[in-house]
Parts: C-alpha cells; structure tokens; sequence
C-alpha cells in the first residue's frame, strides 16, 4: 500500500493531456456485451484500477478482452458470453459494475448481479434501474444480496425517472435497445457520458435519439454489432486540474479537454479570478492572484457536477471571503470537510450546506482519502498549503485518476509517491 507525500505552496505551469473518461468508458464496455459477434476496438480507455474491475466482470461472464494499457487501447470479444451471473466479489468494489445487468437482460433474457458497492456517498440506490427494468417486462426477485431479473423479450414502454440518474439511464438504454417497440426515458440524464454512451451504441446498430436531453427514445432492434469507438475526454479530470491551478496560481494548458462539457465550472472559476481560453481541442488557464470567494450548488448536469464538489471545496478553503457549497446530489458528500480541517481549513457544515471562510495559510498535515473525489479535493488542498503533508489510502483515487502524481509532477507539483 502506497501513500503521498506533497510538499505545496509550489505554482502549476506547463501542459498536461487530459485522459479518457472512466464514467464514459465503464458503460461503454459494459455495452460490448450486446454484441454476438465481431470485436469491440476502443481507444482512449484510461487505466484506471475500476478499469480494471470492469475487466474481471466482463471476463467473469466469458467475454474475452485484451487491453493495452500504454497506448489506451481495449479490444472487446463478448461472442462467447453465456454467463448471466455477476459475482458478488467483483461488484462489491465498484458501483459501476450494475451496469451490466442492462446488456446482460437485453441479449440474455436474464441477468443476476450482485447489489454494488464502492464509494460510501450515503444511499445511492438502484431503484431507478429496477423500475426501469420492470417497466420494460422483466420479472424482479431479490435474494441474498442479489437482484434476479428475467424476461422472455423486453417490451418497449415509457419509464419515468424522479430524477435523472445517470447510471439509471444507461442501464435502461442497454436494456432496451434489444427490446420490442420503442422505450421513451423520461427525466434521462443528460450527462456528456450518456451521449458518449449513445453514439457508441448507434455505432453498433442501435436506434438511439434524444441523448443528452431530458427525453431520449430507444427503438429496439434484432441485434447489435461490434464497433470502434474512441472514448470522450475525462471532464472531472480536466476540471480537477483546473481547481488546482485556481488554488495554486499559475498558467496551465489542457489538452484533449472540451469546454463544453464544464461551461458552468468556467463560468465559477472566471467569477473567482481565473483567466480562461479554449478552443475544440484544449483549455487554457492562469491564476495571476488570490481567488475570490463564490456560491455553488452542485446538481445533476448541465448543473455543477458533485463530482467536483470536494475539489470547489478546497478552492474554497485558499480563497479571499466566504464561500457558499451547497450539495443537493449526495446527501453525505462531505466526508473530506474533516479532513481538510486538518489542514487548517475554516469549513461549517449546516444541513446540505458547506459554509467555507478562505485562508491563506493552510499547513501541511497527514490526511485520508474517503473516496475518488473527496481524494481529489484533499491533493488540492495539500498542495495549496504550506510545508508537507502525508495523504493515506490513495488507492481511492487511483480508481479515477490516471497517474495523478506524474502530472502534478509534470506541472511543477511537489508530489511524491512512496510505500507505507
């Protein structure tokens, strides 16, 4: 087991190329179960520990895959599948791992996954997905720890989302794209990884419209096929490494980055201070002085994503005034406040709000990584401080950042990993 060791109060400057997205890339290999036959080719793919996770599910169920991991590249076989179990050992590590019942019931005619596990972010249930899956015919039975679904053929339908779950809604796609008539998703996520999702599946043969607004149609057809697809760039990290040269200061350029998948993160983080510049193939950005303190409420996208609340949050903490976080999407996203307090950070929590009073002298301290993001706040925060801290359990983070050390590394940051 492995630690960090930051020494901050070092600026950020140079470029760095932003790496595939995980929340794109684990459906999208979830999707290459539809395919009865030919070779799923995907590029871009991250290497990533839950990367690795999907790996051993899809190869649990008898797919056949060969990932290069230096070049990004995956290359899927799922002919052979047979198995409609997804044992509880490999979906415990990962909440993603759910999203092979959707394929799994579409081309089998049942799937049985065990309930997920992962990140603890307080209830993040799988309701949606079995009402979903109901909706479309398929019988449901819960037994020890797993949830059974069966249908002879799925039957298109409306489904009704309460609000949009973005995993929810992939799984529903999966499922319905081999079913009869059409499906119409109601409420659907509308997350650049559901349209990412969608253009590799037309790819394949399937009839999706609608991706990326509130009402998406699903036409079921007969069969899928294997396709090439190349996989989105990471906006969470891309907007983590933006955070992180608004908490430092500096001029960082990032490559493979789509502004237009983080407009509201620019938006907050030019009212801070920062100077912003993109065009269709990187973002540009400079922080010249102490940001300035801001309002967020994180909310399902195009709202300010959850998944950078814990980075805003440390911002927050080297920022001039009071700032104002409010978390409406996990209702115990705010695990990292403690640890962050340690560094000397002035954070109050009343009910779903973090109310944060800006220093400018945080102190390095040993700190502990929750989860994927809170550990991404807390890499920020160390590096804004002053002197060295230690930082446990980094293996959260290593789920969805690729190589975090060696590109705060390449941007000056006085990072270091070492064994415990």
């Amino acid at each position: 087991m492995d630690k960090f060791i930051v020494n901050g109060g070092k600026k950020l400057n140079g470029s760095i190329r932003v790496s595939g997205s995980k929340n794109a890339a684990l459906p999208i290999i979830a999707a290459a179960l539809l395919a009865e036959k030919g070779k799923t080719h995907l590029t871009n793919v991250p290497d990533l520990a839950d990367i690795h996770t999907m790996m051993g599910v899809l190869k649990g169920l008898g797919a056949r895959i060969e990932f290069d991991s230096k070049h990004g590249t995956m290359i899927i076989d799922a002919g052979n599948v047979s198995s409609h179990i997804a044992p509880y050992d490999l979906v415990r590590k990962m909440r993603a791992s759910f999203l092979v019942m959707g394929p799994l019931l579409g081309r089998l005619g049942k799937a049985r996954v065990s309930l997920p596990g992962g990140c603890v972010l307080g209830p993040r249930p799988v309701d949606q997905h079995v009402l979903g899956f109901k909706r479309l015919g398929a019988k449901i039975t819960e037994s020890r720890g797993y949830i059974n679904a069966a249908a002879d053929r799925l039957i298109g339908t409306e489904i009704f989302f309460d609000r949009p779950s973005h995993t929810g809604t992939e799984n529903i796609m999966m499922a319905a794209a081999l079913a009869k008539g059409t499906t119409v998703v109601i409420n659907a996520a509308c997350d650049p990884e559901v349209v990412d999702l969608a253009l590799f599946m037309n790819k394949m043969g399937a009839k999706i419209s609608g991706a990326g607004t509130t009402r998406m149609e699903i036409s079921g057809v007969k069969r899928l096929n294997a396709a090439d697809h190349a996989i989105m760039p990471d906006r969470l990290v891309a907007g983590t490494f933006l955070l992180a040269l608004a908490a430092c200061g500096g001029s960082i350029e990032l490559r493979e980055a789509r502004h237009k998948d983080l407009e509201i993160v620019l938006d907050k983080l030019t009212e801070a201070g920062i100077g912003i510049k993109h065009n269709d193939k990187k973002i540009m950005a400079s922080a010249n002085r102490r940001t300035s303190a801001f309002r967020v409420t994180t909310y399902p996208f195009p709202g300010y994503p959850t998944d950078l609340q814990a980075a805003t949050m440390a911002l927050a903490c080297v920022s001039k005034g009071t700032s104002y976080i409010r978390e409406t999407v996990f209702t115990e996203r705010f695990t990292h406040v403690m640890e962050m307090q340690r560094l000397g950070a002035q954070i109050k929590i009343s009910g779903d709000e973090a109310i944060v009073t800006g220093s400018d002298r945080l102190q390095g301290a040993s700190v502990m990584m929750s989860d994927i993001r809170a550990g991404a706040g807390l890499l920020i925060a160390t590096l804004a401080a002053h002197g060295e801290s230690e930082i446990l359990r980094i293996y959260h983070v290593d789920r969805g950042y690729e190589k975090i050390e060696d590109k705060l590394q390449a941007l000056g940051g006085n990072i270091k990993r070492v064994p415990m």
